[in-house]
């Protein structure tokens, strides 16, 4: 039993999905941060199309150092632009996201992160895959969180 307890333990924290949690919407991403006291992450990207948008879910978002020092710091917003017909957003979704991208990333960069404060005001801007581990990218967003 002791085996099985254990083994079933291990399963279940392999399997856990990790903690935090992307918005879609700017309104409820900005009432979470003003509740919290915590800044907005604003990811734009093509999960199904961009390779580098892949690339940094799997290797930045994906990570253990961002899941902790995100569910700490940060709100996470995501406005993702898929083209596969099984991946096809709402007509509000599609909206939203459009709108945030007019805001935020008019020329259309993918993927481009934006850190920015309940207002909307942009602390700084990432544009493409990092070149750099999560350990190092997790560092840049809280020396940009603490210089401002």
């Amino acid at each position: 039993m002791k085996i099985s307890l254990s083994l079933f333990v291990v399963c279940m924290l392999w399997v856990a999905p990790s903690g935090v949690v992307w918005l879609t919407d700017y309104n409820q991403a900005v009432a979470e941060a003003e509740r919290s006291g915590k800044m907005i992450l604003l990811n734009f990207s093509g999960l199904d199309w961009c390779g580098p948008c892949i690339r940094m879910e799997k290797e930045i978002f994906e990570s253990e150092v961002f899941d902790t020092y995100a569910q700490k710091n940060l709100v996470l917003l995501r406005a993702d632009f898929p083209r596969l017909k099984k991946n096809r957003l709402s007509e509000t979704q599609v909206k939203k996201n459009e709108s945030l991208a007019d805001k935020y990333d008019s020329q259309g960069k993918f993927p481009y992160t934006v850190l920015m404060d309940t207002k909307g005001k942009v602390l700084e801007e990432w544009e493409g895959l990092p070149n750099s581990k999560p350990s190092a990218f997790v560092s840049e967003i809280d020396q940009a969180i603490h210089k401002n």
